[in-house]
């Protein structure tokens, strides 16, 4: 199995290569079956990651659901999940809320709605990703600064460098069968929105997580960019090769896929997680959705243990709790530092400090302080130093 293994992974780089991108061979291809079903394994979070607890001032200026858009050294920035335009300025140290910026409406220099919100701190700026194809740049006080407008509709957009975003282009989603026409991963200037550089990963159709039934139709959105330990890993559902990114354009194959989803009936796609030193988790998503009972696109988490080369489908539990409580390894990605965000409701933990069921530590201190009625109390899960 494994010779068979490693000669499809020779090949696949003989006709990356062939297609004239700028691909560097990668020895240690990670090879996932995603018709295989895996051996069962259960990690701890806090064995390998690094969890950080920030309880949210409440006051009557500060009332919000929690919502976590973006987390730098010296704030989070949160919104409500009914979209008043609120933005939410909060101290990373000690949860303060620091200032409330609401600039919804409909002028040149406001946003009709928050889809998302990129920090960037070292310049002092804030991207608000309004609809329209049109990014508004605030100051941390929100004053206006400039808009970008772009020839886009991008998501998924990341503070990569202090001049640039990294971003997925997701207007050719709904054009499942199309052969493609563009890159779809693309650099941004953060002064004007203009495209620094295209990112094109190697596939020639368009496959996206979509299912029809007569008229109706419903698409499972996921994130094809993930900033991880340190890698930029690019992932398109189109490919079955996931890469890591370098800044000097260099794609390096990094998992594949196999079977390939072009030959899979239905598709199940693989999306990458947070990755360690030691562990590469991964989400393998099955294309089928039932319309009449309203659930689908069913999902494996799976993780490939680089320590036993083998790759097992796996729970992660949550250590602070007396309970089993599980951990989401590929929840939406936040930014190069922050590779988890969750809204803990005070309610929630209040209710479950009262029944004794969080252990001694941080998280129990914190709920010993609560009122059912306070602000979420934010989870930020990093890299272990």
């Amino acid at each position: 199995m494994k010779q068979t293994k490693t000669i499809l992974a020779v090949i696949l780089l003989v006709v990356l290569v062939g297609c004239g991108e700028n691909i560097q061979s990668n020895n240690d291809l990670i090879i996932v079956d995603v018709s295989k079903s895996y051996p069962k394994k259960e990690l701890i979070l806090q064995d390998f990651m690094d969890v950080e607890y920030v309880a949210l001032e409440t006051t009557d200026e500060f009332l919000t659901q929690g919502l976590v858009q973006d987390v730098g050294k010296e704030y989070i920035l949160a919104t409500n999940r009914n979209n008043d335009g609120d933005i939410f300025i909060f101290d990373r140290k000690t949860g303060k809320g620091v200032r409330k910026i609401n600039r919804r409406g409909q002028g040149a220099e406001e946003y009709a709605r928050i889809n998302e919100i990129i920090l960037d701190e070292n310049n002092g700026e804030i991207f608000v990703k309004s609809p329209g194809n049109k990014i508004l740049v605030y100051d941390l006080y929100g004053k206006f600064k400039r808009c970008l407008s772009l020839d886009r509709e991008v998501s998924s957009i990341f503070d990569y460098d202090k001049d640039n975003l990294i971003c997925y282009d997701m207007s050719d989603y709904h054009s499942k069968g199309e052969d493609r026409t563009k890159s779809y991963h693309i650099i941004l200037s953060k002064q004007d929105g203009s495209i620094t550089r295209d990112i094109f990963i190697p596939f020639k159709t368009i496959d996206t997580p979509i299912v029809n039934d007569g008229d109706r139709f419903i698409a499972n959105y996921s994130y094809q960019i993930r900033l991880s330990n340190g890698k930029c890993t690019l992932m398109d559902t189109s490919a079955d090769t996931l890469y890591n990114y370098a800044s000097d354009g260099t794609l390096s194959p990094f998992v594949v896929r196999t079977p390939s989803a072009h030959t899979m009936e239905p598709e199940v796609f693989l999306y990458m997680g947070i990755h360690t030193d030691r562990y590469y988790f991964m989400e393998a998503v099955k294309n089928v959705f039932n319309f009449e009972k309203g659930n689908g696109f069913y999902a494996d988490e799976l993780v490939y243990d680089k320590e036993e080369k083998a790759v097992f489908q796996v729970t992660i539990y949550n250590d602070d709790y007396v309970d089993k409580r599980t951990v989401a390894m590929t929840a939406k990605p936040i930014n190069s530092e922050i590779e988890d965000v969750t809204s803990l409701n005070a309610a929630r933990l209040v209710e479950i400090y009262k029944k004794d069921q969080l252990k001694d530590g941080k998280l129990k201190e914190i709920a010993s302080r609560l009122n059912e009625e306070d602000n979420p109390v934010i989870m930020l899960v990093k890299q272990k130093k």
